[in-house]
């Protein structure tokens, strides 16, 4: 899917040229994004592309470049919708009105099988099977509601992605690709009551249309050692990272041994119990990254605990892979 590097889109600000500054400004400090100002211009560095607000008397320019369209169009849309929310208007020279909503793949369902007492893996199909196992460790299945037809989001004339709503809203757990080669992908679910990802993999018949959108949610970190602990939520991102871990890699796993599978066999890997307990026995360095993934008060307590023995936020992820009163994600 990647093009020129000359991809991009633009448009007009008619008034509210120095709030739309305002909130870039304010979004470049949000996401530890690059931010460079000069007389004539302000550039956002964000997602590989470039956002630039031009002054242009009474209003101002928006640029964006870009090497991928995808990125460019997710810009385009996190821009529109991030001004329309300090009622400034982008009227942009061109859109996409119709496609599909960017980094949203349609794809076919291979086969969902179960692989551990707890798991079940699913393999899908499609052309851009390939971009998902790329930058990013995650991306959103989009599933439909039980007996409907799926209606997937479109970009609007406004910039923006609409999504559909009511009883076409689609559920958009996240997963982990564990494993990606030529034109599929596979990911697993961990089984639990009240899942509706659980019900569609008991059910999904191959051939079947599913929607993935991304990817995201951050690569493997690079540290000389990285230290990981989960729980069975995390188990699949655990497994993706032994394999893409530059240095030295540990992992403590709480999750049965039947369903740790070949990893119960890993020198690498620990199963235990109590995640803390297992994140305190460390001697964590400048050296090394902490990767910790867990329920949300779990993932609090062990960001709590990793500032308090000193190290940078820099140095490690915590990350609520789901809540108490929600569940297990999906």
């Amino acid at each position: 899917m990647s093009i020129s590097p000359l991809a991009g889109a633009s448009g007009r600000i008619e008034t509210g040229a120095g709030a739309a500054a305002a909130v870039i400004r304010a979004r470049a400090a949000e996401w530890d994004a690059p931010l460079v100002e000069d007389d004539t211009r302000l550039t956002l560095h964000l997602w590989g592309c470039e956002l630039r607000l031009i002054p242009d008397n009474p209003g101002a320019r928006v640029e964006i470049t870009g090497a991928e369209r995808r990125l460019v169009l997710t810009l385009q849309d996190s821009a529109t919708q991030m001004l329309a929310d300090e009622g400034v208007t982008v009227a942009w020279d061109s859109v996409a009105v119709g496609a599909l909503a960017p980094g949203l793949a349609l794809m076919r369902v291979v086969s969902a099988r179960p692989v551990t007492p707890g798991y079940v893996r699913v393999r899908l199909t499609g052309p851009e099977a390939a971009r998902f196992a790329l930058g990013s460790l995650h991306f959103r299945l989009l599933l439909p509601p039980k007996g409907r037809a799926p209606v997937w989001p479109r970009i609007a004339e406004s910039g923006r992605a609409v999504w559909p709503a009511g009883d076409d809203a689609l559920h958009r757990p996240v997963y982990t690709v564990t494993d990606q080669q030529d034109d599929w992908l596979e990911f697993d679910i961990f089984r639990h009551e009240g899942s509706p990802t659980c019900d569609w993999a008991d059910r999904v018949e191959p051939g079947a249309e599913v929607g993935i959108i991304g990817p995201g949610g951050g690569w493997c970190p690079d540290a000389h050692r990285l230290d990981c602990f989960g729980d069975e939520t995390a188990l699949p991102a655990i497994a993706r990272m032994l394999g893409l871990a530059q240095g030295s890699v540990r992992a403590w796993v709480r999750a049965s041994a039947d369903d740790l599978g070949p990893l119960a066999l890993d020198p690498r890997v620990t199963r235990c119990d109590d995640l803390l307990d297992a994140l305190g026995a460390i001697e964590p360095d400048e050296d090394c990254h902490v990767w910790f993934a867990a329920r949300d008060d779990l993932a609090r307590a062990a960001r709590r605990r990793l500032l308090d023995r000193g190290l940078p936020k820099t140095a490690f992820t915590a990350a609520a892979y789901w809540s108490r009163s929600a569940g297990p994600a999906g």
